[in-house]
């Protein structure tokens, strides 16, 4: 313990007279004396201490209406969100800022969530993608409130991003959907197959999770690992947010466990490696992809293969860059986390502002993009009390790296 610097100025102080007594070979020091009102004599100080921040963040936007997940930058600089319809009055569940503002996009119409088309309205999206290649995915969980998905609603959807128009809808077939199938967050790539592939998590709040490949040019699905320790949520895992334990609460007291499955997702800049993790767990895993897309390898094998890479924090999303280097947002701290290839974590960005990071995007502006919309203060862990206080937030930092290649 260390006391105050203007206490150990100790000759400016009265000395306080010591009453030693010898015992054996030790000796016996008075209390009294030791913490005399006098030794704290003096101005105390003005200012207390404070945590440290660590990086230098932007504010890019700031949403006084409903709460954002997703974000996305283009090459060219345009920043795409999403607001999914979690019970926030939600008119449009995509949007482009323009100006400061924040309109619906590609229009609104296809933002009015209407069950009677589930294919051809945005029920309500989790995230948005730019892919490099010229188009904006949308990925719409069909799940408003966190509801079982509407039956073929659940979809990707390409955006033009030079005609804004839709040009391409892949429904998530049935044989991927589980009745509490939520789909979260996805990754895209070019170089495989006629018309590229997309690697997708299911962060089913029933804690069982998976991954889902989607062929990009057949629009055929398969659902893999399913259930496997690495996309399901840690039964043992209770998350520390602003010094509280984070679960369920109803508003009769009722508590249950903060359970959610794969969230997060990454793709190295080879293609070569998936990495993904639960949102209710501080473990990165990563895969092959070449054996995630191979429908002849089986389960056990694939599980096989799957490799812990370590403790990263509790993270909701993931993000990688050129160079190979993955980012984890760490809800529990206020912070972005980094990893080299070959290193170890390191943070990047710790900051009181940064409450509940939830999506990264890597831009060609050497920046990494990231929403906190303080989703841990909404009304289901604090007993129908809603604690939010928006405005929510789009911060960057530089981290002077372009996203991981998609072509």
């Amino acid at each position: 313990m260390r006391f105050s610097q203007q206490g150990s100025k100790r000759s400016s102080l009265a000395r306080p007279r010591a009453v030693a007594v010898a015992i054996g070979v030790g000796i016996v020091i008075s209390a009294a004396s030791i913490f005399s009102t006098q030794a704290w004599a003096g101005t105390p100080p003005t200012v207390e201490a404070t945590e440290r921040t660590i990086g230098s963040i932007e504010t890019v936007a700031t949403f006084p209406g409903p709460m954002p997940t997703g974000v996305t930058v283009t090459p060219t600089g345009r920043i795409f969100v999403n607001f999914p319809r979690w019970g926030d009055d939600v008119p449009f569940t995509v949007g482009e800022l323009r100006d400061g503002q924040v309109v619906a996009y590609p229009n609104a119409e296809i933002n009015r969530a209407d069950a009677s088309h589930p294919a051809k309205r945005f029920l309500s999206v989790q995230s948005v993608v730019a892919d490099g290649n010229g188009r904006l995915w949308v990925l719409d969980t069909a799940a408003p409130h966190f509801s079982n998905p509407l039956a073929g609603g659940a979809k990707l959807v390409a955006i033009d991003l030079k005609t804004n128009r839709v040009v391409k809808t892949i429904v998530f077939p049935a044989n991927v959907m589980r009745p509490q199938t939520y789909v979260n967050d996805m990754r895209f790539d070019f170089r495989v197959g006629k018309a590229g592939v997309a690697y997708v998590t299911d962060s089913s709040l029933s804690g069982v999770g998976g991954l889902i490949v989607v062929d990009l040019n057949t629009g055929k699905a398969v659902r893999r690992l399913t259930g496997d320790v690495s996309t399901s949520a840690d039964p043992k895992f209770v998350p520390i947010v602003e010094g509280e334990s984070l679960r369920i609460q109803d508003a009769d007291g009722a508590i249950k466990p903060f359970s959610v499955a794969s969230d997060g997702i990454a793709l190295s800049p080879d293609g070569e490696t998936l990495y993904y993790s639960p949102l209710s767990s501080r473990r990165l895993y990563a895969i092959p992809t070449e054996l995630l897309r191979d429908p002849s390898v089986s389960e056990a094998r694939l599980a096989a293969a799957v490799k812990d890479l370590g403790d990263k924090g509790a993270s909701d999303g993931l993000a990688s860059d050129e160079h190979g280097n993955v980012y984890a947002g760490d809800y529990e701290h206020d912070s972005i986390r980094k990893l080299q290839p070959g290193g170890e974590w390191q943070t990047i960005v710790h900051d009181p502002r940064v409450l509940w990071p939830d999506t990264l995007s890597v831009a060609t502006d050497g920046y990494l993009y990231f929403t906190a919309n303080q989703l841990h203060r909404q009304p289901v862990f604090h007993g129908g009390k809603d604690l939010r206080r928006p405005p929510y937030a789009l911060f960057r930092v530089r981290i002077d790296a372009g996203p991981a290649p998609t072509l």
